[in-house]
């Protein structure tokens, strides 16, 4: 009876810690962890709550961009802490932010100065690089042959959470305020964070799987029809008036079909359970003896050259794409730069989309239900981008040995197009811009983040997963602020004259954001174009087999812990 119950405790824990439960729940604080993409949904009630013009908001989404991107100290924090304590301190990032900005909104306290909401809105939209930090990293390691795949899906349900989040804002409070959205934000991601925390955590891979990708295929299926259910369901939403039932309805509907991933989950932990618990196998798959040596060559000469170089010249002397890059090692590189200058033109451009969407669909005529629905079509087509980048990609490489880096060329390439529909709108433009810069944008990030691990290691990829986002908010600030803000408010003043300074008015016509996108899809194309530098740099690196490292790894050692078990149980029958 005690044997059963040890058993079943231990099946229980094995289950709770699995690293197939722990990307289980990663989808879930993913789902809820995008809210910074509906500051455009509630934008216009900072803008008028608390009287703001176009370039004080826009100062305050950068500051939003920045919170989001600037996860240098949540990657410090997850080199020298637990897991649930870097989720920890996301959560409570995340209420204390989201929480005082919808106090200040609704008025229950003194109207703060801008840079106080900046302050709030900082903090809020950093706590999501602790989220991605404790969950995205922890799940590329556990995963490390599939990390684009896995990259994928997890920032995929990122794309979808602002759906979610809305289709469960409107069956809580109704289509009413949308200051109560703020105020959703606040407590469902903290909710969310403090159920998993102790589940999400690095596990060793004692049993490999040679179905893992069909497994992750699973998910894919599962996460597109819950996108297709959300994309259907904000389409109807348009056209028919919801009872607060159909909403109530529509929200259980997503919610069981984000939650069936965990079938597939559990199904996984319980297949390796049993694995565990079978008698050992006598095949013992070992790394391949030419690549033992090699590492371990590579491992000799590395420690004999830190004893010979000193630290500035060690630096300088980095070592191979490939291998496990130091943290000022892989920040000094051109091909870090490069990525650097990639990035910026390209997420701060689609950023700039994201938070203005609501003003640009004011400018052009658009109704605010319809602006909405642009906002959930970005979402969605954010998903699409990132599962479609993650997998599409790990299969090019894969079969045909296509670099990842000439994939995010593409994409910008792609995106100019979005941005050109916004420069010169036309009749229901905004409707392709918006799926256009919605996927462009959701690929992006998988892509670049696979792109960093991949050259420069996984060693030190908690820390320089959050430094390749640097450049987003840069990116954002300069186009955002610098440039949409400012020209948006010049074209502000044309209209109303001296009325306009200081006050949050409405800019009318294509010309509020025309020469805007203009010059931002001049950016795009250059940033592009720079982009094919790395691809050529790294022609030669995506040709070899990249990812032999990380494949044939030895178990001989759980199989040796099996076989002491067994034997030490004999002994004691045999006693």
């Amino acid at each position: 009876m005690a044997q059963t119950k040890n058993e079943c405790c231990s099946f229980a824990a094995h289950l709770a810690t699995g690293r197939w439960t722990s990307v289980f729940a990663s989808f879930l604080l993913m789902a809820s962890a995008g809210a910074t993409y509906l500051f455009t949904v509630y934008s216009n009630d900072i803008k008028s709550n608390l009287e703001y013009n176009q370039s004080m908001l826009n100062t305050l989404s950068s500051w939003k961009d920045i919170g989001t991107s600037a996860g240098i100290l949540s990657g410090l924090v997850a080199e020298v802490t637990p897991t649930w304590f870097v989720l920890a301190i996301g959560s409570v990032t995340n209420f204390l932010g989201y929480f005082m900005i919808w106090l200040a909104v609704t008025r229950r306290i003194r109207k703060p100065e801008l840079w106080h909401m900046c302050a709030y809105m900082f903090i809020g939209a950093n706590s999501q690089n602790f989220v991605n930090t404790g969950s995205l990293v922890t799940c590329v390691k556990n995963f490390q042959e599939s990390r684009s795949i896995m990259l994928g899906l997890l920032k995929g349900y990122v794309g979808l959470s602002g759906a979610i989040l809305t289709q469960i804002y409107l069956a809580i409070y109704g289509d009413g305020d949308s200051t109560s959205l703020i105020l959703l934000t606040a407590w469902l991601p903290t909710l969310i964070s403090i159920v998993v925390m102790y589940t999400i955590r690095e596990k060793e891979v004692k049993i490999r799987q040679p179905n893992e990708v069909k497994v992750f295929y699973q998910f894919l299926y599962l996460s597109a029809a819950l996108a297709v259910f959300l994309m259907t369901i904000t389409l109807v939403q348009q056209h028919v008036a919801f009872s607060q039932t159909a909403n109530i309805g529509s929200v259980a509907v997503a919610c069981i079909l984000l939650f069936l991933p965990a079938v597939v989950a559990f199904r996984q932990e319980v297949l390796i359970w049993n694995e565990m618990k079978a008698p050992p196998t006598t095949i013992i798959v070992e790394k391949p003896q030419a690549i033992q040596q090699e590492q371990n060559t590579s491992i000799k000469e590395a420690e004999e050259e830190t004893t010979k170089t000193s630290f500035l010249v060690d630096i300088l002397n980095k070592p191979k794409r490939g291998e496990d890059y130091g943290i000022l090692q892989a920040l000094l590189s051109i091909d870090m730069l490069i990525i650097f200058l990639a990035t910026l033109v390209g997420l701060g451009s689609g950023l700039t989309v994201v938070d203005n969407m609501r003003q640009i669909g004011d400018a052009l005529g658009y109704e605010p239900k319809t602006t909405n629905t642009f906002m959930s079509l970005i979402s969605i087509w954010n998903y699409a981008g990132r599962v479609f980048s993650g997998f599409l990609s790990e299969t090019l490489l894969t079969k045909y040995k296509v670099p990842r880096p000439l994939m995010l060329s593409v994409v910008l390439f792609l995106a100019c197009i979005g941005q050109l529909l916004i420069a010169f709108p036309f009749q229901n433009s905004i409707y392709l811009a918006s799926l256009i810069i919605g996927f462009t944008l959701g690929a992006q990030l998988p892509l670049v983040l696979s792109i960093i691990s991949e050259i420069f290691g996984l060693k030190h990829y908690s820390v320089l997963f959050n430094c390749g986002q640097l450049a987003s908010p840069i990116g954002s600030f300069l186009l955002n602020k610098e440039l949409a803000g400012r020209l948006y408010d010049i074209e502000t003043t044309k209209l109303y004259g001296i009325k306009a300074l200081g006050k949050p008015l409405v800019c009318k016509g294509k010309q509020c954001y025309g020469l805007s996108f203009k010059i931002m899809a001049i950016a795009t194309f250059t940033g592009a174009l720079i982009s094919l530098i790395l691809v050529v740099r790294t022609l030669e690196f995506y040709k070899s087999d990249i990812q032999r490292r990380y494949r044939g790894e030895t178990y001989t050692k759980f199989n040796q812990e099996k076989e002491t078990t067994m034997a030490s149980s004999s002994d004691n029958e045999a006693k």
